[in-house]
């Protein structure tokens, strides 16, 4: 199926179903995804799907991912109200990875931040260059 994406002109497709049928899930059954604000092109995070979360934010058009340490679906917001509205989702050449375009309410970070890629490496050391924008326990 990737191989025949890689060939096709512009303005060509195939079936959804097929290329859902051809993903090349990891051992635990889950692809990462990447979540970027859609009209600035901020990285907002990274996280994982299953078939399930994946089927779902495709139906409803609101993110739903895998939590790997609850293992269970973690429906983006679904406590904190920080949901994440697709607009747009891209599989990449070999189909091993989503890129996801959302609209990101509030802090996409569990620590409150506006992403999740606040440690930045400078030299020898590891700076925060973000602040917290809302107390994570809310």
């Amino acid at each position: 199926m990737w191989k025949t994406l890689e060939t096709l002109p512009a303005d060509q497709s195939v079936s959804l179903q097929e290329v859902l049928a051809q993903i090349p899930w990891n051992a635990d059954g889950l692809i990462p995804a990447i979540a970027q604000q859609y009209d600035t092109k901020e990285v907002l995070m990274l996280a994982w799907m299953n078939a399930e979360a994946l089927q779902e934010t495709l139906a409803k058009g609101r993110v739903c991912y895998w939590s790997r340490s609850r293992q269970q679906l973690w429906r983006k917001g679904e406590s904190s109200g920080q949901i994440q509205e697709l607009r747009e989702a891209r599989f990449d050449c070999d189909g091993d990875t989503l890129l996801l375009q959302v609209d990101q309410t509030g802090p996409a970070c569990h620590t409150g931040r506006r992403d999740c890629f606040y440690n930045l490496v400078q030299g020898d050391r590891v700076v925060v260059d973000q602040p917290v924008l809302i107390d994570p326990g809310t």
